[in-house]
């Protein structure tokens, strides 16, 4: 029996969102940044739709939301996702999940394009990832710089089969 529950990020997540972020800084397989940003810089980069959080005993598990690929009007329906699982929680189902839940909830918000950016080495991110219809459009060769070391990353897509025909 699972004891969590996805709901709308709230402010007061922020303080687990970025305890999380940082696991994925620290793994170096997640992101390129270096520093956890600021809620404030959090906020303006996320669009306020599709933002959500796995809450199990008041405590945040996970999260994920979404970024805009372009402020073009013709581009609105494009988003690219970020999704992070607390590293205590894994095995729980909780990415499957969530995943499940941002998928469903972009389609209603009118997203036809969901994108991902991932280092190709986190195999377990691909593998949610193709688990919901994302497919690899390429590998970026050495497309950014990480502790002197350029990284390929890879470029997932999920095109939806509901909106935007």
């Amino acid at each position: 029996m699972q004891n969590w529950e996805i709901r709308n990020f709230k402010k007061e997540n922020y303080v687990d969102v970025a305890r999380i972020y940082q696991t994925g800084i620290d793994g170096r397989n997640a992101t390129f940044q270096k520093i956890v940003p600021t809620f404030e810089e959090w906020d303006q980069k996320y669009l306020q739709d599709c933002r959500f959080v796995v809450v199990e005993d008041g405590v945040t598990i996970g999260w994920a939301a979404l970024l805009a690929f372009s402020k073009m009007p013709s581009y609105r329906g494009v988003a690219e996702l970020s999704i992070y699982i607390d590293p205590e929680a894994t095995g729980k189902g909780i990415g499957t999940a969530l995943m499940a839940h941002i998928v469903e909830e972009s389609e209603k918000a009118g997203f036809w394009t969901l994108q991902s950016l991932i280092f190709p080495e986190n195999m377990a991110s691909i593998a949610l990832h193709n688990k919901f219809g994302f497919k690899t459009l390429c590998v970026h060769e050495k497309l950014g710089e990480m502790d002197g070391i350029f990284r390929d990353v890879a470029l997932l897509e999920r095109r939806s089969a509901i909106v935007g025909k």
